[in-house]
């Protein structure tokens, strides 16, 4: 059978695109597949990055943005793996395309269909904190920026397709299945985080001001619910006291997952610097069992943050938490390393969850016919990190187990170099070549300088 020189990509997070860019840049054909309207993944809900406090969206917009735009990159998002056949080499892959109910060649993302849409619904990409429209965009910087519509809740009123003046709105499409040859499959499926609801006796679900960590993170987005203002869920109020409670469902044989999540530390650290970076009053405190932040300059982080943000770490395992009725504050209680019992009350809880497998994986591993792990990561090998159990589909990311970002990137530029060995005899034979106009004759011209002040102030992703 004929090697084909397009490759397919499953997962839109940052794992998938820069494995897709590295691909593309390397004169092969790449299909990048996301089951969500548009591509981005968990990073793109991220305020900064450890150690360095970056801001995240900085990082992946531009990846996002070349992606977009790459001219060897299809993006299929809103689909699914119907069935996979084939060998390495060559797979022929069938897909679900589910309906947006927009055109997405006519879609111009002005945003007037959301702002007139008289539905209110969860926005999931602010994790419940604020509402949305039925016809909405994940997020303001998304890739592709096309709207589309839930049809769950979704009146069928006809106000979007009066007002759009693109003309978009195509309540009567239909699902379209794809048929798509490539010589290889990179799985970059990312991971879910841990249900915190399973650990009850912390109160998340049950008590407004105990929140998750990825939660915590939208409050402190500049284009999050509350513009970066950190505001307690029960009453809008300015929490003065915030505990981050560590190794929620990591490390725990009565959740199924007895391994460590590896950055939890690390980003429950960057979490407690951030929100006294925004507001110097707050004082917050980390419950750890123990501070595991190996990698280079993370053990620097910790240091720093104990040093420089008075951030307080205390040694032990968290029994429960309880709320106090009339002011929605929260008793922790805990033993300390002398073995004292001790009750401290709290403004904000913050749940520090683990990387659990995406959901999909069992069902994809089975389209596939790759093998998962006892935990349901997608399995490999201690010295092939990359290789699933089949030929030609490769894995990278925290699609096999958890990871940083940095070691997720690094991963997925390897998978993305061993596809590009097995497909070299075929490399430029599916990819369109640039064509440039002739350069423009500036001789004799005055020289043109352009300048550009930037107003993002600490965190560009509430404005780009």
């Amino acid at each position: 059978m004929d090697k084909v020189g397009a490759v397919m990509v499953i997962g839109g997070g940052v794992a998938g695109v820069q494995a897709s860019l590295d691909l593309a840049d390397s004169d092969l054909k790449v299909y990048l597949v996301d089951s969500s309207p548009s591509i981005g993944g968990t990073m793109a809900q991220l305020d900064k990055t450890f150690p360095t406090n970056d801001c995240a969206m900085c990082i992946l917009a531009p990846k996002l943005v070349a992606a977009g735009r790459h001219q060897n990159i299809s993006l299929i998002t809103n689909a699914d793996i119907k069935r996979v056949e084939g060998e390495a080499g060559h797979f022929k892959v069938t897909l679900t395309r589910r309906s947006r109910r927009v055109d997405e060649d006519k879609c111009t993302g002005c945003g007037v269909c959301a702002q007139k849409c008289p539905v209110e619904a969860i926005d999931e990409f602010n994790e419940g904190l604020s509402k949305g429209g039925a016809i909405y965009v994940k997020y303001p910087q998304a890739v592709p920026l096309v709207y589309a519509i839930n049809e769950e809740k979704c009146l069928g009123c006809g106000i979007c397709e009066e007002v759009c003046k693109a003309g978009a709105i195509k309540y009567d499409q239909e699902d379209e299945e794809l048929q798509l040859d490539v010589g290889a499959i990179i799985l970059a499926t990312g991971f879910d985080e841990f249900d915190p609801s399973l650990k009850t006796e912390y109160g998340y679900g049950r008590y407004l001001n105990v929140v998750s960590s990825i939660e915590f993170e939208r409050l402190l987005s500049a284009s999050g619910p509350h513009a970066g203002m950190i505001l307690r869920p029960s009453d809008g109020d300015i929490p003065r006291k915030i505990a981050f409670i560590q190794c929620g469902g990591s490390r725990d044989v009565t959740c199924g997952s007895d391994y460590c999540s590896s950055v939890c530390c690390r980003y429950a650290t960057k979490e407690a610097v951030i929100a006294k970076e925004h507001m110097n009053q707050i004082e917050p405190t980390i419950f750890v069992m123990d501070v595991r932040a190996y990698g280079k300059d993370f053990d620097k982080y910790i240091e720093r943050a104990k040093n420089e943000y008075g951030v307080r770490f205390v040694r032990c395992r968290v029994s429960s938490v309880e709320e106090v009725p009339e002011t929605r504050n929260l008793k922790i209680k805990y033993e300390s390393e002398d073995g004292e019992l001790i009750q401290e009350e709290f403004d904000l809880v913050v749940l520090t969850v683990g990387i659990s497998p995406a959901k999909g994986n069992k069902e994809l591993a089975e389209k596939l016919g790759v093998e998962l792990d006892k935990y349901g990561f997608f399995k490999t090998q201690t010295f092939t990190p990359i290789r699933t159990s089949k030929s030609g589909i490769l894995v990278c990311g925290a699609a096999s187990s958890p990871k940083d970002i940095p070691e997720t990137v690094t991963q997925a530029s390897a998978a993305a170099a061993s596809v590009g060995e097995l497909l070299s005899s075929v490399r430029g034979t599916l990819v369109k070549k640039k064509e440039y106009p002739d350069e423009l004759d500036v001789r004799g011209q005055p020289s043109r300088i352009g300048v550009f002040i930037c107003h993002c102030g600490i965190n560009i992703g509430g404005v780009v």
